[in-house]
């Protein structure tokens, strides 16, 4: 037996934030629509997505996630000097200099990778000591690396095929062709085992 389908909407004709969100909706849309509504259409999937959606709900056309504050440091990553007490800035930037400092202090091997990005920028205060503890920490992880929220089709691809171990990378891809064409509650796709069963007619 299978579910049936529920077809997605016009993005253009959506008056609810609630139902924006049940949609998958690629990021070109997003930014498309965003334009449309004479707001901001660059940034992450996700940002555009909430810039609408607060539109919708509020009729502000500037979301409270798009108000950055100013940089008020002026160190200069790029040939300032480096100790472990050095603090990460605002201005912070992955530069050569920091690469080195890393390379000299922590592994000659040391690479950056997105996860140390990541706690770097949003980690400003700390210290490059606090940075080297964080990615000696991270090198002892033998945890398969974590997909990033947004990317929900490399994650549903991955769940797909774990729990169909004789499917392959094709089927993934029909099936998560026509799941993502279905609406969702929380506005997330994920895998279900009975995924296999959406028609796709």
């Amino acid at each position: 037996m299978t579910r049936q389908i529920e077809l997605r909407p016009d993005i253009a004709t959506l008056t609810d934030s609630s139902e924006l969100r049940r949609w998958y909706w690629k990021k070109t849309e997003l930014a498309t629509e965003a334009r449309r509504l004479g707001l901001k259409c660059t940034g992450a999937k996700f940002a555009i997505l909430e810039r609408i959606c607060h539109f919708l709900d509020t009729g502000e056309h500037q979301a409270p996630d798009d108000v950055h504050l100013k940089v008020t440091s002026s160190f200069d990553w790029h040939s300032g000097k480096l100790t472990p007490d050095t603090i990460i800035t605002d201005n912070y930037k992955n530069t050569q200099n920091v690469r080195r400092f890393f390379r000299a202090h922590l592994d000659p091997g040391f690479k950056f990778n997105i996860s140390f990005m990541d706690w770097l920028k949003q980690n400003i205060g700390s210290t490059l000591d606090d940075a080297g503890r964080y990615w000696l920490s991270q090198q002892t992880r033998t945890t398969q690396t974590k997909i990033k929220p947004h990317n929900q089709f490399n994650q549903y691809v991955r769940d797909f095929l774990d729990d169909n171990p004789t499917l392959t990378m094709k089927d993934a891809r029909e099936v998560w062709a026509r799941k993502k064409a279905t609406p969702s509650d929380t506005g997330r796709h994920i895998y279900e085992s009975d995924d296999l069963k959406l028609s796709g007619e």
